[in-house]
């Protein structure tokens, strides 16, 4: 069995924190662990996404949030660049419209550690899908089916990430594309481009 993203099979090559900032591939377990890493990190930023917007009321961000960060670690789990791609542009997004809003403090802080994390994922993501071309399926461990947190980690990826994979490529990309043109009406009408009475386009986190 898997907890988040520990196997019992190769020792992994790092320690956890170098894992998590700036991971390294050298066999099939440490690419099957940093996709549960990175399965697991989407998976507490999507409820933390959810819980927060459903207590404000947004119920559009709610929805969102699932849709981008979720099934974005659905698609890291399957060692997806593209997925990991968009998850960090998203989040990078939001830092940069959070900062613009005048967020800062610890809220700030944590958001810039998370961006961080993110990126080491997207990096180790890239890292990982050219090494699993190369090496092959032989080479990665097995997994598991036991109990629900192995279906939920190792299972459910697999069966719902090849149905989802186009329509998810299609709507991060109009989000993406949407929430550009949010931050760039706001840079705009900062620097007196645009009149302030354009409402800009903020999703929250």
């Amino acid at each position: 069995m898997q907890t988040l993203g520990v196997a019992n099979q190769t020792p992994q090559s790092d320690s956890r924190i170098k894992n998590i900032f700036w991971p390294t591939i050298r066999t099939g377990t440490d690419v099957d662990t940093l996709g549960s890493q990175g399965y697991w990190i989407c998976v507490i930023i999507a409820a933390l996404s959810l819980v927060l917007s459903l207590f404000t009321g947004q119920w559009l961000a709610a929805i969102v949030g699932v849709m981008v960060y979720y099934v974005g670690g659905v698609g890291i789990r399957q060692h997806s660049i593209f997925a990991a791609a968009m998850v960090f542009t998203t989040f990078l997004l939001n830092l940069i419209a959070s900062s613009l809003a005048g967020i800062l403090g610890l809220e700030f802080v944590v958001q810039v550690l998370v961006c961080v994390v993110l990126l080491a994922t997207l990096r180790g993501t890239w890292i990982a899908s050219f090494w699993e071309k190369r090496e092959g399926v032989a080479e990665m461990p097995p997994r598991f089916n036991e109990t629900w947190g192995d279906k939920f980690v190792d299972k459910f990826p697999i069966w719902f990430w090849p149905k989802i994979r186009i329509a998810y490529y299609i709507y991060s990309a109009l989000f993406l594309a949407f929430l550009t043109l949010g931050l760039a009406v706001v840079v705009a009408q900062r620097s007196g481009l645009l009149p302030r009475t354009i409402a800009p386009i903020h999703v929250r986190q």
